[in-house]
Protein backbone atom coordinates (compact mmCIF):
# COMPACT_ATOMS: atom_id res chain seq x y z
CA UNK A 1 0.00 0.00 0.00
CA UNK A 2 1.26 3.44 -0.89
CA UNK A 3 2.22 5.55 2.10
CA UNK A 4 0.76 9.05 2.50
CA UNK A 5 2.74 11.89 0.93
CA UNK A 6 4.72 13.37 3.83
CA UNK A 7 5.15 16.66 1.92
CA UNK A 8 1.42 17.28 1.55
CA UNK A 9 -0.08 19.76 4.02
CA UNK A 10 -2.02 18.10 6.84
CA UNK A 11 -5.10 19.53 8.47
CA UNK A 12 -4.31 17.81 11.76
CA UNK A 13 -1.09 17.59 13.76
CA UNK A 14 -0.86 13.87 14.58
CA UNK A 15 1.83 14.36 17.21
CA UNK A 16 -0.33 16.84 19.06
CA UNK A 17 -3.33 14.52 18.69
CA UNK A 18 -1.35 11.61 20.17
CA UNK A 19 -0.30 13.79 23.12
CA UNK A 20 -3.87 14.86 23.75
CA UNK A 21 -5.14 11.29 23.61
CA UNK A 22 -2.39 10.10 25.96
CA UNK A 23 -3.70 12.34 28.74
CA UNK A 24 -7.34 11.28 28.27
CA UNK A 25 -9.10 9.66 31.23
CA UNK A 26 -11.35 6.63 30.87
CA UNK A 27 -14.09 8.14 33.04
CA UNK A 28 -14.41 11.04 30.56
CA UNK A 29 -14.87 8.88 27.45
CA UNK A 30 -18.67 8.88 27.59
CA UNK A 31 -18.87 9.56 23.85
CA UNK A 32 -17.09 6.29 23.14
CA UNK A 33 -19.50 4.42 25.40
CA UNK A 34 -22.38 6.05 23.53
CA UNK A 35 -20.75 4.97 20.26
CA UNK A 36 -20.47 1.39 21.56
CA UNK A 37 -24.22 1.43 22.20
CA UNK A 38 -24.85 2.73 18.66
CA UNK A 39 -22.67 0.00 17.16
CA UNK A 40 -24.30 -2.78 19.15
CA UNK A 41 -27.77 -1.48 18.28
CA UNK A 42 -27.01 -1.50 14.55
CA UNK A 43 -25.34 -4.89 14.59
CA UNK A 44 -28.40 -6.33 16.35
CA UNK A 45 -30.46 -5.35 13.29
CA UNK A 46 -28.14 -7.11 10.82
CA UNK A 47 -29.21 -10.66 10.01
CA UNK A 48 -25.68 -11.97 9.78
CA UNK A 49 -23.11 -13.50 12.10
CA UNK A 50 -19.64 -11.96 11.93
CA UNK A 51 -16.69 -14.21 12.68
CA UNK A 52 -13.65 -12.07 11.81
CA UNK A 53 -14.21 -8.51 13.05
CA UNK A 54 -11.70 -5.67 13.30
CA UNK A 55 -12.00 -2.40 15.23
CA UNK A 56 -10.07 0.78 14.44
CA UNK A 57 -9.91 3.01 17.51
CA UNK A 58 -7.58 5.31 19.46
CA UNK A 59 -8.90 3.92 22.76
CA UNK A 60 -8.40 0.16 22.78
CA UNK A 61 -9.48 -0.21 26.40
CA UNK A 62 -13.03 0.93 25.59
CA UNK A 63 -13.54 -1.25 22.52
CA UNK A 64 -11.51 -4.42 23.05
CA UNK A 65 -14.36 -6.38 24.66
CA UNK A 66 -17.17 -5.15 22.41
CA UNK A 67 -16.83 -8.05 19.94
CA UNK A 68 -15.46 -11.54 20.50
CA UNK A 69 -12.09 -12.21 18.85
CA UNK A 70 -11.92 -8.75 17.31
CA UNK A 71 -8.59 -7.42 16.06
CA UNK A 72 -8.24 -3.97 17.63
CA UNK A 73 -5.83 -1.56 15.93
CA UNK A 74 -5.02 2.18 16.22
CA UNK A 75 -6.25 4.74 13.69
CA UNK A 76 -2.84 5.26 12.08
CA UNK A 77 -2.72 6.87 8.66
CA UNK A 78 -1.78 3.44 7.29
CA UNK A 79 -4.04 0.91 9.03
CA UNK A 80 -2.66 -2.45 10.14
CA UNK A 81 -5.32 -4.38 8.23
CA UNK A 82 -4.76 -7.22 5.76
CA UNK A 83 -6.69 -7.41 2.48
CA UNK A 84 -9.92 -9.43 2.64
CA UNK A 85 -9.17 -10.58 6.19
CA UNK A 86 -12.39 -9.43 7.85
CA UNK A 87 -16.15 -9.70 7.44
CA UNK A 88 -16.73 -6.67 9.70
CA UNK A 89 -14.67 -3.53 10.24
CA UNK A 90 -15.69 -0.89 12.78
CA UNK A 91 -14.01 2.52 12.53
CA UNK A 92 -14.69 3.86 16.00
CA UNK A 93 -14.70 7.56 16.89
CA UNK A 94 -11.61 8.53 14.92
CA UNK A 95 -12.60 9.51 11.37
CA UNK A 96 -13.17 13.16 12.38
CA UNK A 97 -9.41 13.38 13.13
CA UNK A 98 -8.27 11.76 9.87
CA UNK A 99 -6.16 13.81 7.46
CA UNK A 100 -7.43 11.51 4.68
CA UNK A 101 -10.89 10.22 5.62
CA UNK A 102 -11.52 8.72 2.18
CA UNK A 103 -8.20 6.89 2.42
CA UNK A 104 -9.25 5.47 5.80
CA UNK A 105 -12.49 4.16 4.32
CA UNK A 106 -10.73 2.71 1.27
CA UNK A 107 -8.29 0.85 3.53
CA UNK A 108 -11.20 -0.54 5.54
CA UNK A 109 -12.93 -1.58 2.31
CA UNK A 110 -9.83 -3.43 1.13
CA UNK A 111 -9.76 -5.32 4.43
CA UNK A 112 -13.32 -6.58 3.92
CA UNK A 113 -14.31 -9.83 2.33
CA UNK A 114 -17.14 -9.75 -0.24
CA UNK A 115 -20.40 -8.85 1.50
CA UNK A 116 -18.45 -7.63 4.53
CA UNK A 117 -19.77 -4.70 6.54
CA UNK A 118 -18.04 -1.42 7.36
CA UNK A 119 -19.55 0.46 10.29
CA UNK A 120 -18.20 3.93 11.14
CA UNK A 121 -19.05 6.10 14.12
CA UNK A 122 -17.54 9.60 14.32
CA UNK A 123 -18.31 13.13 15.42
CA UNK A 124 -20.27 15.28 12.96
CA UNK A 125 -20.63 18.93 12.07
CA UNK A 126 -23.15 19.86 14.79
CA UNK A 127 -20.63 18.91 17.48
CA UNK A 128 -19.79 21.82 19.81
CA UNK A 129 -21.59 24.32 17.57
CA UNK A 130 -22.31 26.44 20.65
CA UNK A 131 -18.64 26.59 21.65
CA UNK A 132 -17.55 27.29 18.09
CA UNK A 133 -19.95 30.24 17.85
CA UNK A 134 -19.10 31.88 21.18
CA UNK A 135 -15.33 31.53 20.83
CA UNK A 136 -15.47 33.02 17.35
CA UNK A 137 -17.57 35.98 18.43
CA UNK A 138 -15.48 36.57 21.56
CA UNK A 139 -12.19 36.51 19.67
CA UNK A 140 -13.46 38.93 17.03
CA UNK A 141 -14.67 41.34 19.72
CA UNK A 142 -11.52 41.16 21.86
CA UNK A 143 -8.70 40.83 19.31
CA UNK A 144 -10.34 41.71 15.99
CA UNK A 145 -9.30 38.38 14.45
CA UNK A 146 -10.33 34.75 14.24
CA UNK A 147 -8.17 31.68 14.93
CA UNK A 148 -8.80 27.98 14.20
CA UNK A 149 -9.83 26.59 17.59
CA UNK A 150 -12.28 23.76 16.89
CA UNK A 151 -11.67 21.17 14.19
CA UNK A 152 -14.04 21.35 11.21
CA UNK A 153 -16.26 18.27 11.14
CA UNK A 154 -18.10 16.90 8.15
CA UNK A 155 -21.86 17.05 7.70
CA UNK A 156 -24.02 13.95 7.45
CA UNK A 157 -24.58 14.28 3.69
CA UNK A 158 -20.86 14.71 2.99
CA UNK A 159 -19.88 11.67 5.04
CA UNK A 160 -22.50 9.55 3.30
CA UNK A 161 -20.91 10.48 -0.02
CA UNK A 162 -17.52 9.28 1.19
CA UNK A 163 -18.81 5.71 1.43
CA UNK A 164 -19.59 5.71 -2.28
CA UNK A 165 -16.22 7.26 -3.10
CA UNK A 166 -14.61 4.41 -1.17
CA UNK A 167 -16.43 1.88 -3.39
CA UNK A 168 -18.88 0.57 -0.79
CA UNK A 169 -22.37 -0.62 -1.66
CA UNK A 170 -25.72 0.07 0.01
CA UNK A 171 -24.45 3.13 1.90
CA UNK A 172 -26.49 4.46 4.82
CA UNK A 173 -25.74 7.49 7.00
CA UNK A 174 -27.67 8.61 10.05
CA UNK A 175 -27.11 10.71 13.13
CA UNK A 176 -27.77 10.90 16.87
CA UNK A 177 -27.33 13.98 19.03
CA UNK A 178 -26.26 14.01 22.65
CA UNK A 179 -26.28 17.04 24.93
CA UNK A 180 -24.05 17.39 28.00
CA UNK A 181 -24.37 20.22 30.50
CA UNK A 182 -21.50 22.04 32.20
CA UNK A 183 -21.12 24.45 35.10
CA UNK A 184 -19.19 26.94 32.99
CA UNK A 185 -16.79 27.23 30.06
CA UNK A 186 -13.82 26.06 32.14
CA UNK A 187 -15.70 22.88 33.06
CA UNK A 188 -16.38 22.18 29.37
CA UNK A 189 -12.77 22.81 28.34
CA UNK A 190 -11.49 20.50 31.08
CA UNK A 191 -13.89 17.78 29.93
CA UNK A 192 -12.70 18.06 26.32
CA UNK A 193 -9.12 17.75 27.56
CA UNK A 194 -10.03 14.63 29.52
CA UNK A 195 -11.63 13.17 26.36
CA UNK A 196 -8.48 13.77 24.30
CA UNK A 197 -10.58 15.93 21.94
CA UNK A 198 -8.85 19.30 22.27
CA UNK A 199 -7.48 21.36 19.37
CA UNK A 200 -5.03 19.38 17.22
CA UNK A 201 -5.25 21.48 14.08
CA UNK A 202 -1.93 22.05 12.35
CA UNK A 203 -2.81 25.73 12.00
CA UNK A 204 -3.83 26.21 15.63
CA UNK A 205 -2.55 29.18 17.62
CA UNK A 206 0.57 28.08 19.52
CA UNK A 207 0.66 30.92 22.07
CA UNK A 208 -1.63 31.18 25.14
CA UNK A 209 -5.06 32.67 24.50
CA UNK A 210 -5.94 35.95 26.19
CA UNK A 211 -8.08 35.46 29.29
CA UNK A 212 -10.36 38.22 28.03
CA UNK A 213 -11.40 35.97 25.13
CA UNK A 214 -12.49 33.15 27.43
CA UNK A 215 -14.21 35.56 29.82
CA UNK A 216 -16.17 37.12 26.97
CA UNK A 217 -16.96 33.67 25.53
CA UNK A 218 -18.38 32.64 28.91
CA UNK A 219 -20.65 35.70 28.91
CA UNK A 220 -21.89 35.03 25.36
CA UNK A 221 -22.43 31.31 26.08
CA UNK A 222 -24.47 32.08 29.21
CA UNK A 223 -26.48 34.76 27.41
CA UNK A 224 -27.45 32.76 24.32
CA UNK A 225 -27.36 29.07 25.29
CA UNK A 226 -27.73 28.59 29.06
CA UNK A 227 -30.41 26.26 30.41
CA UNK A 228 -33.08 27.43 32.87
CA UNK A 229 -30.86 26.11 35.67
CA UNK A 230 -27.95 28.27 34.46
CA UNK A 231 -25.80 25.49 33.04
CA UNK A 232 -24.12 25.48 29.63
CA UNK A 233 -25.25 22.83 27.13
CA UNK A 234 -22.84 21.34 24.61
CA UNK A 235 -24.01 19.34 21.60
CA UNK A 236 -22.20 16.22 20.41
CA UNK A 237 -23.35 14.75 17.10
CA UNK A 238 -22.59 11.08 16.52
CA UNK A 239 -22.74 10.13 12.85
CA UNK A 240 -23.06 6.45 11.97
CA UNK A 241 -22.13 5.19 8.50
CA UNK A 242 -22.69 1.70 7.14
CA UNK A 243 -21.60 0.28 3.81
CA UNK A 244 -21.05 -3.17 2.38
CA UNK A 245 -18.25 -4.63 0.33
CA UNK A 246 -19.91 -5.36 -3.05
CA UNK A 247 -21.06 -8.92 -3.68
CA UNK A 248 -23.26 -10.66 -6.26
CA UNK A 249 -25.69 -11.71 -3.52
CA UNK A 250 -26.64 -8.12 -2.65
CA UNK A 251 -29.83 -6.43 -3.78
CA UNK A 252 -29.63 -4.10 -6.76
CA UNK A 253 -32.04 -1.44 -8.00
CA UNK A 254 -34.22 -2.47 -10.94
CA UNK A 255 -33.48 -1.09 -14.39
CA UNK A 256 -35.67 1.87 -15.41
CA UNK A 257 -38.77 0.60 -17.22
CA UNK A 258 -38.50 -2.95 -15.85
CA UNK A 259 -41.43 -2.66 -13.41
CA UNK A 260 -44.23 -5.20 -13.99
CA UNK A 261 -46.94 -3.25 -12.12
CA UNK A 262 -48.01 0.37 -12.16
CA UNK A 263 -47.67 2.52 -9.03
CA UNK A 264 -51.15 3.94 -9.68
CA UNK A 265 -52.65 0.43 -9.50
CA UNK A 266 -50.86 -0.27 -6.21
CA UNK A 267 -52.18 2.97 -4.74
CA UNK A 268 -55.66 2.51 -6.15
CA UNK A 269 -55.62 5.83 -8.01
CA UNK A 270 -55.99 6.98 -11.59
CA UNK A 271 -52.92 7.85 -13.58
CA UNK A 272 -52.97 11.15 -15.47
CA UNK A 273 -50.65 13.52 -17.26
CA UNK A 274 -49.11 16.45 -15.47
CA UNK A 275 -50.28 19.89 -16.68
CA UNK A 276 -47.94 21.67 -19.09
Amino acid sequence: MKLPDSTAPSLFDRRALDRHRARARDEALFLHHAAVDEVQDRLSMVNKTFTAPAIVTPFRQIWQNVLTNAQVIPDDEVLALHPKAHDLVIHAMALHWANDPVGQLIQCHRALRPDGLLLVVCLGGETLHELRAVLGQAEIEVSGGLSPRIAPMAELRDLGGLLQRAGLALPVADTARLTAEYRDLTHLMHDLRAMGETNSLSGRVKHPTQRKIFSRAQEIYACHFSTPSGRLPATYELICLTGWSPDESQQRPLRPGSAKARLADALGTKEGKLPD
